[in-house]
């Protein structure tokens, strides 16, 4: 995993978002838009170029690559370097980009390894999820904890020299002792940068099914937030940066430069199905079919299923929400704060004023959906 060069990864620059739709096996719990129609990565790849050549001269320089899923991974060599060198040629991206790839363990071979390095990816975040056995077969992973060591072995004999870990908590019949002893293994690893996510069951998914018919147990929002403060302080004490609600760098250089373009309300374009985008005032958002998606663009049309302009309070609504996921908060004389309820929040223990910025507290984390409604003049 590359650094930052500007230390922080606040470059106001757009960034790239490319959907890669494939995974060889859906994970009961996910609900992310994907397929195991591996046949149709040629008629992908075509429409993503397709699709950027719609953008072509419309865009300032993209300073971050990312390609998520989905399982990018699982793309042959050939087909991610037709990819990857067609969208160069098309969009303006700068020479020190930030090029991240989404891998799973199972996938990670040291040919492949040297492929992404050769291709530029400057890091790459790997879906580990769990590193126990019996967590990993439950939320229906290909690989198990040995497997996902021997993946970091690899990138980091491959160039990659921290690799990021995603790891998952709050799963039904996850424990806190072993969810300790997972963040124990995960820094054994030696990660430069770890997302942990509080597992959500979606009714759409296999999981959701299975807890709506009662035959495993639902979410436990006294164990999330055991789990998520345990986290924390774990972290905290290894020297981690909690710097967004559920990611850690170990220091500021390392924390993704892409997705901090989310939390501050930068401009994104993204490309393949289900991708979305912003441009700063307007968003649109592709539809969740490969096939829907590719006709469109093979019509010579818009393969966008709607869009919408937002408002100026819905602007500042999401610049709030957004800013109060992070550590960096918002600017104390944000339009729309009130100073009294500020002052409420702050006496609360949920934000904490640094300077001119109003930044979340750990325990203000855990409420980040409500804290615009709290800080807001009423």
């Amino acid at each position: 995993m590359a650094t930052d060069p500007g230390g922080a990864g606040d470059s106001a620059a757009p960034g790239l978002y490319v959907h890669t739709p494939f995974c060889l096996t859906r994970c009961p719990y996910c609900d992310f838009y994907s397929t195991t129609d591996a046949g149709a990565v040629g008629r992908w790849v075509d429409g993503v170029l397709a699709e950027a050549d719609r953008h072509t001269g419309r865009w300032p320089t993209f300073d971050t690559l990312y390609l998520g899923g989905g399982t990018p991974s699982v793309l042959p060599p050939r087909d991610l370097r037709r990819l990857v060198d067609g969208l160069v040629r098309r969009l303006p991206l700068s020479a020190d980009a930030e090029r991240t790839l989404e891998v799973n363990p199972d996938d990670v071979t040291p040919r492949r390894a040297a492929a992404w390095r050769d291709l530029g990816f400057t890091r790459v975040s790997v879906g580990v999820q769990s590193l126990d056995d019996r967590i990993l077969r439950f939320i229906g992973r290909r690989h198990d904890a040995r497997g996902a060591v021997r993946a970091v072995g690899r990138l980091r004999a491959a160039g990659f020299e921290d690799p990021g870990l995603d790891l998952i908590f709050a799963v039904p019949g996850l424990d806190d002792p072993t969810w300790e002893a997972i963040l124990g293994a995960a820094l054994d690893l030696e990660p430069g940068h770890l997302s942990c996510y509080e597992l959500t069951v979606e009714p759409s998914t296999r999981l959701g099914r299975r807890v709506a018919r009662g035959e495993v147990g639902g979410p436990d929002e006294e164990r999330g937030r055991r789990q998520f403060l345990a986290t924390h302080h774990r972290l905290a004490a290894a020297g981690f940066d909690h710097y967004e609600i559920s990611n850690y760098a170990l220091g500021r250089g390392r924390r993704s430069r892409h997705n901090g373009k989310y939390w501050r309300h930068v401009p994104i374009l993204g490309l393949g199905p289900a991708a979305h985008s912003f441009d700063g005032r307007d968003r649109w958002w592709n539809p969740r079919s490969l096939d829907r998606w590719a006709a469109g663009l093979e019509a010579g049309g818009d393969p966008a299923e709607d869009r919408e302009r937002l408002s100026d309070e819905q602007r500042r609504l999401e610049v709030l929400m957004l800013g109060l996921r992070t550590r960096d908060g918002v600017p104390a004389d944000a339009p729309g704060l009130s100073p009294p309820a500020v002052a409420d929040a702050v006496a609360r223990g949920l934000v904490e004023r640094t300077g001119d910025r109003i930044r979340p507290t750990v325990e203000g984390m855990l409420v980040a959906d409500g804290l615009p409604l709290l800080l807001e003049n009423r």
